[in-house]
């Protein structure tokens, strides 16, 4: 299987209008996050649907697609190591392949990590998180997005320290996408592993915390609690 084959498939199912929808739902404008990127107007299930033929793809060929200037051909590479990751011989080549177009830049949009780095960078982190904390003191947004959502997997286990260790790291993050990332994980420890640790955490942060991350992290409460929460950020 090539490359080639998907980006044809993926031409055939290509939009121009929603093309341009894309690019301005995802802040390619510059001085935007997402400045520069480029798409062919896929929308994700269309996506999905061809990943399933080519899942068996080698990975010096998902390689070609995750390094495309095309949001989606990214896209489709990111999701066929999630696909192939689970039942892979080798786990760690699929791990490493994704660090290291993470780190080169490939990997720079929220909706990529967030569909992709739990199946991948989570899984394969479990039992070893030091890179978790590594990644969240990177000076790349992304990087440090990965690192706080690849903690799901923990929570999906029962175990959330290492999602508020995380937490503490990156609660005063200057970015606002990291304030949504943060505020998320912290809900869905609430909801998923101990509503306690979260109103503790609350307790302690909820003054100094970025109004987003506190109305994300909140939501799921009580309404009476989420105004006590949100009063305590308006009176500091």
């Amino acid at each position: 299987m090539k490359a080639s084959e998907v980006i044809e498939a993926l031409a055939l199912l290509a939009n121009d209008t929603y093309a341009m929808d894309l690019q301005r739902f995802f802040k390619t404008g510059p001085g935007e996050y997402g400045e520069g990127d480029q798409f062919i107007g896929v929308r994700m299930p269309d996506i999905r649907m061809v990943c399933k033929h080519h899942r068996a793809m080698p990975l010096v060929e998902v390689r070609k697609l995750i390094e495309s200037p095309f949001h989606e051909h990214r896209m489709a590479g990111l999701i066929l190591l999630t696909m192939q990751y689970p039942k892979a011989v080798d786990k760690q080549a699929i791990y490493e392949l994704y660090i290291e177009e993470l780190a080169k830049g490939y990997i720079n949009n929220w909706d990529f990590v967030d569909v992709t780095c739990r199946a991948v960078v989570g899984e394969h982190l479990r039992h070893n998180r030091n890179k978790l904390f590594d990644l969240a003191n990177s000076d790349s947004l992304w990087e440090r997005r990965v690192a706080i959502v690849s903690t799901f997997p923990y929570i999906a286990a029962g175990d959330p320290s290492t999602s508020m260790e995380l937490a503490e790291v990156l609660l005063h993050d200057k970015h606002d996408l990291m304030h949504k990332a943060v505020g998320w994980t912290l809900r869905e420890v609430g909801k998923r592993c101990d509503e306690a640790l979260l109103r503790s955490f609350l307790d302690h942060h909820a003054s100094g915390m970025p109004r987003t991350a506190l109305r994300y992290a909140i939501e799921r409460l009580p309404e009476q609690d989420r105004r006590r929460y949100m009063a305590a950020k308006t009176s500091s």
